[in-house]
């Protein structure tokens, strides 16, 4: 696990100085505290910092084929690196070390560029030949470790993080507006472009090959579309269970002490079941709750956390959040390179903190959800079934009116249901795509019309562009390949990355192990989500590995109570952060809006913590990249702040 960066010359005389390395080395620590190494060449420079956890001794990067006519780094792990080793050596391959970073150099000699669809596990990586003046960038399928690039006054630059790149002089830091617009839309900006101008993700299951003074993008994996009918669903669950303790029980390969994050969701507690009876110690396991008022209860899973970690007998940590946050947010969105309308960012940071006391790898029930169903969104068509039954007069002149005056807000029961109410209500009679948009979005075509002072931008919509690919299928399953192209690599494995390695902690997802989703793609909808039974399959699959309180127990997600506190201890912090002065001087938003947006949720009228969080976070964002502020100085302004109105 390791940050990696560099450049290459597309036309001469770019200037690829090996010395340009040293504030990107710099900027990226956090990702690998314990190594560093670099490799020049004539018009090429690539470096990356190491946090060792395969090969300690001798894994150092970057690493060279027998005649070093080949280089690479990587960021990430290859789980199936022993196995391809030894096909290599049975070929007459000789390694020079025991990493699994050596297999690349020699398969893409053997195999060229194809040699990527036999690597299992997350990765980003470079590699450069040295004969052919080519270098191949890749990133693995789901787009669990990430990697930018830009093209830069003749170069093309590549690193694990946006702000490595930042590091180059020259690089601009200007907004794109068409990122812009997606990030306020979806809370995230979409698989290609990110917030800076010029600067863009590499997208999952990709390699970017650039030669002869130019570079192409090449996608070589997909998620299978057309369901298999032919198994029975005590096959499929069977089958189901397997795959997961597979996949988990490949991903316990660690030379350093591991451990899980345990949420006392079905994801999570599989995954500490699968790995205790792999593991011949007590299994860490490490938890995050919150306590205090009725709102922080509803998050806190510390109760169905424990059941597990009985059960299991796990070593077993807790840690409690609470909302002096303020401090907290700055350094996140440094960290973060782009901001996230998601808190489970502020919970992943702190519960990988916590975790690194004692551990160097944590495992992840991360992807659950999107794989078998675990969302309340993927119901929308079965409840829409039954109420385009009703008649239109009751929906329009009864229920329309009733679920738009009650009060909506996340923190209680009915209010919870209002909240899904009225968002089902609004967009049942909307055609399938964008009745699911209208779940998944944040700011809604027209408030974003409204918000943005210059209007809305062209540029790419993510959304649109993935349901243009999920064409087949069943629409629960198309769905779900919606999910794993856009939320899934955008927002919870970036914001999972980021925050994990913000601690120097390596975070593997086993259920993302590429057979795994491959697996669960061929799973009929109907065996997915029985009715309106989410995750109907996967409870079966789990029936001897879970205590039966977490397989019944109703979704929770892995966030803060962020919309109760903005009522309370951080609306001091909102008010300051989203101030008339501060959004006019920005010159992004219209102030009418932001005001507006804030005054109906103080009110309960409208739950707008995901519209909230999307703000602040988009305005520290700009402080820190765009003004030149550090994180620790605006960290002291708000918290100060909260002290004052405290």
């Amino acid at each position: 696990m390791c940050g990696i960066y560099g450049m290459v010359a597309l036309r001469a005389p770019a200037d690829c100085s090996p010395f340009l390395l040293d504030p990107m080395a710099k900027v990226t620590v956090h990702r690998g505290p314990d190594d560093e190494g670099r490799y020049w060449d004539r018009g090429f420079a690539m470096g990356m910092r190491r946090l060792s956890i395969i090969d300690l001794r001798t894994g150092h990067q970057p690493i060279a084929n027998g005649d070093e006519t080949i280089w690479t780094v990587c960021n990430g792990e290859i789980y199936n690196f022993r196995e391809i080793r030894r096909e290599l050596e049975a070929a007459g391959v000789r390694f020079r070390c025991g990493s699994d970073t050596e297999v690349l150099v020699h398969l893409i000699q053997h195999h060229d560029t194809a040699f990527v669809t036999r690597l299992e596990g997350m990765f980003a990586f470079a590699i450069w030949d040295t004969r052919r003046r080519r270098l191949v960038l890749g990133r693995d399928r789901l787009g669990i470790k990430p990697l930018y690039y830009i093209e830069h006054e003749g170069r093309l630059i590549f690193a694990s993080e946006i702000k490595a790149l930042l590091t180059v002089p020259g690089v601009s830091r200007t907004v794109d507006e068409g990122a812009l617009q997606d990030y306020l839309s979806l809370g995230y900006s979409g698989n290609h472009q990110s917030l800076f101008q010029g600067i863009r993700k590499l997208p999952p299951a990709s390699l970017l090959i650039c030669e002869n003074g130019g570079y192409r993008i090449e996608r070589y994996w997909q998620s299978p579309a057309e369901a298999d009918g032919s198994l029975s669903e005590a096959d499929w669950a069977e089958a189901l269970s397997s795959a997961i303790e597979a996949a988990v029980a490949s991903e316990m390969v660690s030379d350093v002490p591991l451990g899980a994050f345990l949420s006392g969701g079905i994801d999570s507690s599989a995954i500490v079941g699968f790995m205790a009876r792999h593991s011949e110690r007590p299994v860490k396991s490490y938890s995050i709750g919150f306590k205090g008022d009725a709102a922080s209860e509803v998050y806190n899973e510390l109760p169905y956390a424990r059941l597990t970690a009985e059960r299991y007998a796990t070593d077993h940590h807790e840690v409690i959040v609470r909302p002096e946050v303020a401090r907290l947010l700055p350094m996140l969105a440094w960290h973060l390179d782009e901001p996230i309308a998601d808190s489970a960012a502020v919970t992943t940071y702190l519960v990988s903190e916590f975790a690194r006391r004692d551990v160097k790898v944590i495992l992840s029930g991360v992807g659950g959800d999107e794989l078998f169903g675990g969302y309340n969104r993927y119901l929308g068509d079965y409840y829409a079934d039954y109420y385009r039954r009703l008649p239109a007069w009751m929906r329009d002149t009864l229920i329309a009116p009733l679920v738009q005056s009650m009060p909506s807000d996340r923190h209680g029961r009915l209010s919870g249901i209002a909240r899904y109410a009225r968002t089902f209500v609004a967009s049942s009679s909307l055609p399938f795509e964008e009745r699911y948009r209208s779940y998944v979005q944040v700011f809604g075509p027209d408030s974003l019309e409204r918000l943005l002072k210059n209007g809305r931008a062209g540029g790419i919509d993510s959304l649109a562009e993935a349901f243009s690919v999920a064409t087949s299928g069943d629409g629960l399953n198309r769905l779900m390949r919606v999910d794993l192209m856009t939320q899934m690599p955008n927002d919870l494995l970036m914001l999972t990355d980021k925050m994990t390695m913000a601690s120097s902690l390596e975070c593997r997802v086993p259920l993302l192990n590429h057979h795994l989703v491959e697996l669960a793609a061929r799973v009929p909808a109907a065996l997915r989500i029985d009715g309106r039974n989410l995750k109907s399959l996967m409870k079966r699959a789990l029936g001897d590995v879970l205590p039966l309180e977490i397989l019944e127990r109703k979704k929770r997600g892995f966030g803060a109570p962020f919309g109760a506190w903005l009522k309370r201890d951080l609306q001091p912090m909102m008010n300051h952060i989203l101030s008339k002065q501060s959004v006019e001087r920005r010159g992004l938003l219209s102030w009418p809006v932001v005001e507006e947006t804030i005054a109906l949720h103080m009110a309960n009228r409208e739950d707008h913590t995901d519209h909230l969080l999307a703000l602040l976070n988009l305005e520290i964002w700009a402080q820190i990249y765009l003004d030149g502020r550090t994180a620790s100085d605006i960290a002291d302004e708000l918290s100060g702040e909260v002290a004052v109105a405290g």
